[in-house]
Order: C-alpha cells, then structure tokens, then sequence
C-alpha cells in the first residue's frame, strides 16, 4: 500500500491524539480545528479499513490495531524531530525554545539560579519555565525537560540522573526549647516531625557499620517542600530538608541542624525528557550544564556544613 503525504499528516494527527488523550486536545495542541482531526482520523480509518479508537463522549481507547500503528506513527513523529533537530545542531549557535518544568522549591533555590547563568551563556535559547508540585505530562504539555525527584517507571520516558543532593536534620530554636535536642537516634521516637508526603516517612541513619531507622509521625503533613520547612522553622517539628534549602535558614539562626555526625540518605535528581530528545544540541547543553551546576553548588554547601560542625 502506496504512503500518500496527506495520509503522513493523518498519522502524526493520530499519534497527538493518542498522545493528547482526546481529539480537543489534540486540536488545540498542534493548532487544527476539531472537525479537521476528526476528519484526519476517519479518513485514516478509512483508508486503513480498521477501526483505529473506540470513542464515547468521554474517552477514547485504543483498539489493538490501533496501539500497533500509533507505535509506527510515534515513530514517524520521532524520526521527523531528530531530522530537526540534526539540522538545529550544524548551527553555530545553539537556538531555540526550551520547556522546562520542576518542583517549586529546589526550582527556586537551585533551577533558576542555574538558568540564569546558562541563558547568559546562550542568549539565542528561549526558556519557557513552569514551577509546579504536580506531575505534568511531558508528551501532552510539549515539554522538552523535567526536573524531578525520580524517574518515572514505565513511562515511555528518558530519565538522566543529574545530581544528588545532600539532607539533614533541622528544627527551630523555639521547638528545642519545648522538645529537647535530640542526641542520638533513639530520641527521635520521642518528637514530632513535619512530614513531607512525596517522600517516604521511613528515615535512615548510619553511622559506620550502625543503621537505624525512624518512622516520621506529626500534626502537619505537606505536600510542598518550602511550606514543610516554613512549618519546621515555626517550631512544629523536626523534618530532612535538603542541605541547599536548610544552610541559609541555620546561618540566618530560624533553624538548627541535629545528630549532624549521622548520615541520611541523598535526594537523587532526574531530569526526565521525552524519547529522542537528547539529540537536541541545546536540550543536552541545558542537562550537561545542569550537571555540573548542582555538582557545584551541593559540594559547596556540604563543605561549608562540615567546616561549620569542625
């Protein structure tokens, strides 16, 4: 069977779809109407004699054809981005837009300052930036790359570890006074903890060939990391807050570090991006530079706790 350029539209039509999750938004996204995607996925269907969707009002489904060819037509799409951007690679100068989404708070503290510097060294790229707590879908969003806590298993997606980010025990003045200072693992049981939901509420300690483990239980349970560690500097528990966002907090004197000679377990960051997209010269200048720049800046700030606890 001949491969008309009309029926080439159809299949990329098909694959935002399947990739949109309805035909609105798939209308909206690649900027057609919804009678004209409709019209591409019925001609599709037509020409394919199968039936590619089962559609209610609701929702849509793949049939089994239909999951076989949105794979070719993924494909297609795949091949006819890295054909782009093999030739956005033989310019000089990297240029460009760039989507990028991470979590509020270690956007604010470490994502943005990074690209501050990074646009400064590549003012042709454009950085469209969106900071939320939720997990967007990359594919439906269009974005190019997300900074996140994890990769996400099963996905379709890529994953690149960037960093790891050091942790530590913290608690304000006032909660000390009210509480005690713990000294040693076992008196963690006693007091209460500001628990952070993305995370698990199970926290390890070493100590050379010593493990212990405590389970995190308090009044305030958060699902945003900087109004966990307002609650921890307004004296109602303790909490693992990572070493960027704690130091400035404990030089300003609002929190104190504890069992600072006890090791916690890393924060592993991800940066996550849609498949093919690492061929994108300025989509790897942004994760190369990302890497070096949270290396930096979380061996820097170990140093100075360590020289601060000498």
């Amino acid at each position: 069977m001949n491969v008309h350029f009309e029926q080439l539209k159809s299949m990329m039509v098909f694959a935002q779809i399947v990739e949109q999750g309805n035909l609105t938004a798939a209308a909206q996204h690649i900027g057609l109407s919804r009678a004209v995607v409709s019209y591409h996925l019925k001609k599709l269907e037509s020409q394919l004699e199968v039936k590619l969707l089962n559609r209610s009002t609701r929702s849509i489904s793949l049939t089994q054809a239909g999951t076989e060819y949105y794979q070719s037509c993924r494909m297609i799409a795949e091949h006819a981005i890295m054909a782009n951007q093999q030739i956005e690679n033989l310019k000089s100068e990297p240029q460009g837009l760039l989507k990028i989404t991470c979590p509020v708070n270690v956007g604010l503290n470490m994502v943005v300052p990074a690209l501050n510097n990074f646009r400064s060294l590549y003012p042709k790229i454009q950085l469209d930036v969106t900071l939320t707590d939720e997990v967007l879908n990359i594919m439906q969003e269009g974005i190019d790359l997300a900074i996140r806590g994890a990769p996400l298993p099963d996905s379709g997606l890529q994953a690149l570890k960037l960093s790891k980010l050091s942790t530590c025990l913290c608690g304000s003045a006032d909660y000390f006074k009210k509480r005690g200072r713990p000294t040693q693992p076992a008196d963690l049981h006693e007091h209460e903890w500001v628990v952070y939901k993305l995370s698990s509420n199970t926290l390890e300690l070493r100590k050379g060939i010593l493990s212990y483990t405590i389970e995190m239980k308090g009044g305030i349970t958060t699902n945003n990391a900087a109004a966990r560690t307002a609650f921890i500097e307004g004296g109602h528990g303790l909490g693992r807050i990572p070493v960027y966002d704690a130091w400035p907090k404990i030089q300003a004197g609002t929190l104190e570090s504890v069992l600072d000679d006890y090791q916690l377990n890393d924060i592993d960051i991800y940066g996550v991006f849609p498949p093919g997209s690492a061929a994108s010269k300025k989509l790897r200048l942004l994760i190369d530079y990302l890497k070096e720049y949270f290396i930096k800046i979380d061996r820097q700030t170990r140093k100075t706790m360590s020289n601060r606890r000498s």
